[in-house]
């Protein structure tokens, strides 16, 4: 039986007919993973969207399990870091989108990408108030559909970012 050579993926180029951007949390496995999903999703001719963060962990398998049982699949989303090698590598975003307040406030301007910054608070699971499962997964979908509105909204029309950039 011969060895099967699985295919290295190549580090992705980016599209310059399209707007990058890289949304950003503490461990890449929620909030910016949901941005990046809905924003290539909703606006695939508009944008090509990324997402890292300082510390990457692995997708939130409670919001997969979620997104799934809507009809949302996001399983071949991965946690990347700032170095991954599933992000291009020239660091040239248009815009850098910060999910969260506290990782606005350490990175913003601080890091090696080019691009205008925005803050746009998503949530996070500390404003979680489930007490069993079907809570959880309550708690889920409401930041999902909060972050796909946040998209659809702001995202509609690359100019309207222009009004949002905080850094």
């Amino acid at each position: 039986m011969s060895e099967r050579k699985m295919a290295k993926e190549t580090r992705p180029e980016r599209d310059r007919n399209k707007v990058s951007v890289l949304f950003v949390d503490r461990k890449n496995d929620l909030q910016s993973q949901l941005a990046e999903y809905y924003t290539n999703k909703q606006f695939p001719g508009i944008y090509q969207a990324f997402s890292a963060g300082p510390e990457p962990d692995i997708i939130d398998c409670d919001m997969i399990i979620t997104m799934y049982a809507e009809s949302e699949d996001i399983r071949r989303q991965r946690s990347k870091g700032f170095d991954s090698e599933y992000l291009p590598a020239d660091h040239g975003y248009d815009y850098i989108i910060y999910t969260r307040p506290d990782v606005f406030e350490e990175l913003a301007g601080k890091t090696v990408w080019k691009g205008k910054q925005i803050l746009a608070d998503m949530g996070s699971k500390d404003d979680f108030a489930a007490t069993d499962d079907k809570e959880l997964s309550e708690d889920y979908m409401r930041m999902a559909l909060r972050i796909r509105e946040w998209v659809r909204e702001n995202m509609e029309d690359p100019r309207k970012l222009k009004e949002l950039v905080s850094a």
